[in-house]
């Protein structure tokens, strides 16, 4: 067989334009737009995808990652997912409303900026985030209650190893650069 070298070169110069195109729609496509997804299991508590909210882990036991090592008894985890329960229940009105906050929210980037409005938002927002902050520290409070003294000093240690080791680093890739 003979080699044509006009007929190879054409189906050279051929392919690589194919690559080319290709290339360069790949490239034209760019970044994801949009947020990054979060983080697994990621979300406010109670929250979608948090923990005790619809698509995340199940009912929390309010101790998290610190009561792993505790060894407590199965009426101490009934006790204390009774608890969780029902601050999750008498929660749920006031996760409502900061949904519903976030869904009403001036967009700034109308145009037509109302710093008043900004600021009644904000303000509406606080006073829930205080609310379920102090939710939060009475059910502790009660989920202590159901602690033997051992178990409190294992907790408070674990709670002193966590505050040094500090927060988790971010994901990779997270914030996204633009």
């Amino acid at each position: 067989m003979k080699l044509n070298w006009k007929n190879l070169s054409i189906a050279t110069i051929g392919g690589m334009l194919v690559l080319s195109a290709a290339a360069a729609v790949a490239f034209s496509q760019g970044p994801p737009q949009g947020p990054p997804p979060p983080p697994p299991g990621g979300g406010l508590r109670g929250g979608p995808g948090g923990p005790g909210g619809p698509g995340g882990p199940g009912p929390r036991d309010g101790l998290g990652p610190l009561g792993r090592d505790l060894n407590l008894t199965e009426d101490q985890k009934g006790q204390i997912k009774k608890i969780t329960q029902s601050f999750e229940e008498g929660d749920k009105a006031l996760h409502d409303q900061m949904r519903a906050l976030h869904g009403s929210e001036p967009d700034p980037m109308s145009g037509n900026f109302d710093e008043a409005a900004v600021r009644s938002a904000a303000e509406a927002r606080a006073k829930i985030v205080i609310e379920l902050e102090v939710s939060h520290a009475k059910m502790m409070s009660q989920i202590a209650a159901v602690l033997t003294a051992e178990q409190k000093t294992q907790l408070a240690a674990k709670r002193q190893q966590f505050e040094r080791q500090g927060p988790p680093p971010p994901p990779p890739g997270f914030p996204p650069q633009p």
